[in-house]
């Protein structure tokens, strides 16, 4: 028996029963597009989330207070944490290699203006800010380079605090009140949109001493240094660790290079987009108990034309072929149809709601065919074997 015989067989047994067909590469192709639509989702998240991160740039590290690994030791309870200071971000600054630090203080603050008034996020930076956090000015300048300890009572605004407080006025130069102190503004920094959901545009900038003193804090809640492209992260790290060593005496600090956290952050996301997937290749249970059914159908009823075919010469191995091909065509047919209404919708949804963020994952997407043609060859083994096994004479009894 030819192979072209084979497929035409099997394909002919499609055809014939359209409808029992076509509800089985429907089951078939709900399951593969829940799994390409769910795993697009989870895709255009890890893409959003690392272009946000990736937004302040590639080579920073940062520094926080407290040490993240524990010891073991349960009944230590003495603090032995030092605050980070101005003048360890002062230390930092002279570590080679490093470009730009800022020590960094976060808060919310009542901005004033006149008779306008408004409550934004305050952050008490340094003037390498714009070049660490990849910042640009809109108008005018950023903090003077200052002494950390004696930096003047300056603050640069964001975009849109600056038309909520100013309008069609000037504000460089102007008066403002924060926290109940006196600041000149020196500049307008250009819209930067949102971070996780977090406005850049409406924050102000002050120094990160005025920023301790206003909020009565002893210590800087992160310090964040920028080191040049061409400076291995490791060795850099191991620096910054050196010199912080020496400052605190012992390791009471934490170091994290952007590359850990992306790192970190990929694996998660990675872990979510595998998990909504898992949750969509359960609908594909349905679709594969849908082609075992047809195929262990498909071989009751064509006992007799099985125990024809041996007759006339085919031997099992054919006859074995020809069911699994009927159900590989059901299987891939189902996952090219889910695969591509599902690539589709993400492509639809991508132009009516560009604010939500999916993309299509082709990997995901070859995976799922290859799974949907997997899944056809393994829930028709079983009923092809069974067909194979007929004897000619017990076959022919059948009709």
């Amino acid at each position: 028996m030819r192979t072209i015989d084979l497929i035409r067989f099997a394909l002919g047994a499609i055809v014939s029963h359209r409808m029992r067909s076509a509800l089985t590469v429907l089951g078939i192709a709900v399951g593969i597009g829940a799994v390409v639509l769910l795993t697009s989702i989870g895709e255009g998240v890890r893409q959003f989330v690392f272009a946000e991160f990736n937004q302040f740039g590639t080579h920073i590290v940062a520094i926080i207070p407290g040490k993240a690994n524990t010891f073991g030791m349960a009944g230590a309870t003495v603090n032995t944490t030092r605050p980070l200071t101005l003048d360890d971000a002062a230390a930092l600054a002279r570590v080679p290699d490093a470009i730009a630090v800022v020590p960094t203080i976060q808060g919310n603050a009542s901005v004033e203006f006149g008779k306008r008034q408004r409550r934004v996020v305050l952050f008490g930076v340094s003037h390498d800010m714009p070049a660490v956090w990849n910042m640009a000015v809109r108008s005018g300048r950023f903090l003077p380079r200052e002494d950390f300890r004696g930096a003047r009572a300056f603050a640069v605004l964001g975009s849109r605090l600056r038309d909520e407080l100013f309008g069609d006025q000037n504000a460089l130069g102007a008066r403002i009140r924060i926290g109940g102190e006196t600041y000149r503004v020196l500049g307008v920094m250009e819209s930067k949109g949102q971070m996780l959901g977090f406005d850049l545009d409406d924050t102000v900038f002050i120094p990160a001493v005025k920023a301790l003193a206003m909020f009565d804090l002893e210590g800087l809640m992160e310090i964040d240094l920028v080191y040049r492209a061409t400076t291995d992260a490791n060795s850099f790290r191991d620096r910054v660790k050196a010199a912080m060593i020496a400052r605190h005496g012992h390791e009471d600090f934490t170091i994290n290079t952007q590359d850990e956290m992306l790192d970190v952050l990929d694996t998660v996301l990675n872990v979510l987009t595998l998990g909504v997937g898992a949750l969509g290749g359960i609908s594909l249970l349905v679709g594969a108990v849908g082609i075992l059914t047809i195929m262990t159908i498909a071989v009751t009823e064509r006992t007799a034309e099985i125990g024809l075919l041996r007759a006339i010469g085919a031997r099992r191995a054919h006859v074995l072929g020809a069911f699994l091909v009927e159900a590989s065509v059901l299987g891939f047919a189902g996952g090219l149809l889910g695969s591509t209404l599902a690539v589709a919708l993400v492509e639809f949804i991508g132009v009516v709601l560009p604010q939500m963020p999916v993309r299509t994952a082709w990997e995901y997407v070859g995976g799922a065919l290859a799974l949907a043609l997997a899944i056809g060859v393994a829930t028709g083994i079983v009923p092809a074997l069974r067909a194979a096994q007929l004897q000619p004479l017990e076959a022919l009894r059948a009709e």
